[in-house]
């Protein structure tokens, strides 16, 4: 069985937790910037890219706050860990968890990287 440091991993999802609500503020701060682009007249293929963008947020905050609460949930099996003596499922779902946290972390860096480079083409018209 795998020895399991239990506050280093608790750490972790706090960690973790921290940076999704950062994520979800730059979402949000986003939507408040599409709403402005979104309110100047704009061609039929930009707001094909509002429209876009919109989903996109809305998919995303839903994904950053069902990752938040599974890492969350995650977090408190670990103060009962001690008692249950099950560290190489918990260390299993820690090392699960961190690759969606990863995912989720890379897929918000590429809808940042579109969504800048969008605005930035709208603002040139």
């Amino acid at each position: 069985m795998v020895q399991t440091d239990i506050p280093q991993i608790s750490r972790e999802c706090n960690s973790w937790r921290e940076k999704l609500r950062q994520f979800k503020e730059e979402i949000t701060g986003y939507k408040t910037k599409l709403q402005e682009v979104a309110s100047h007249s704009l061609s039929k293929n930009d707001m094909t890219g509002v429209e876009h963008f919109q989903n996109q947020f809305h998919i995303q905050l839903i994904n950053v706050h069902d990752l938040k609460q599974a890492i969350k949930m995650h977090d408190r099996k670990l103060q009962f860990a001690p008692a249950t003596n099950q560290d190489d499922g918990l260390v299993m779902d820690h090392e699960s968890l961190h690759d969606q946290y990863q995912t989720q972390e890379h897929t918000l860096q590429d809808l940042r990287s579109d969504f800048n480079q969008f605005i930035r083409s709208v603002s040139l018209h």
